[in-house]
């Protein structure tokens, strides 16, 4: 411990010191400067990439209004999906069958009108014409079937619809 506080006492080594500390100051000293001057030089770089605007402030408006679209385009997709599902409990199959009903009657002025959703789910309308009066029918359709009893033509303008996928088919 005395060597080293002899040693501390040297005028040399402290001399040393603060050499070492002065050359250490200095190189801070220069790679700070140099570290500004490369910061500068980057934020002209970004400006001039920027045509005269900061680019890094336009890439986190772009993100954002990037993350605002995700979001925009999700609540879309969420709604498109609520609307399809609504959409395939609505009538979209259509078949229609004209006939005479009576020989008494001129033309095919009866009809069978089958209206169905994606389930064939759904109501057939017979109307039926004669000269003396008109009536229409209406029985419920479940995938296709009804309870109750089905005319022929009935049962063909729902086929009709099944087969027509959305498209009127006469």
């Amino acid at each position: 411990m005395e060597n080293l506080m002899e040693m501390l006492n040297n005028n040399y080594v402290i001399l040393g010191i603060i050499i070492v500390n002065i050359i250490l100051t200095i190189l801070y000293i220069s790679s700070n400067l140099k570290l500004r001057k490369l910061n500068k030089e980057y934020r002209n770089f970004m400006k001039k990439i920027g045509k005269g605007e900061d680019i890094e402030e336009n890439l986190k408006v772009y993100i954002n209004k990037v993350e605002k679209v995700e979001k925009e385009n999700k609540e879309i997709e969420d709604y498109c999906e609520s609307l399809n599902k609504e959409i395939a409990k609505t009538i979209k199959k259509v078949g229609i069958v004209r006939y005479n009903a009576f020989k008494d009657t001129g033309s095919d002025l009866s009809f069978a009108l089958a209206l169905l959703n994606e389930n064939n789910d759904g109501v057939v309308l017979n109307g039926i014409y004669s000269r003396e009066m008109s009536n229409i029918y209406a029985k419920p359709i479940k995938g296709g079937k009804s309870t109750y009893t089905i005319s022929e033509q009935e049962q063909e303008a729902i086929n009709k619809a099944i087969e027509s996928n959305g498209y009127i088919v006469k």
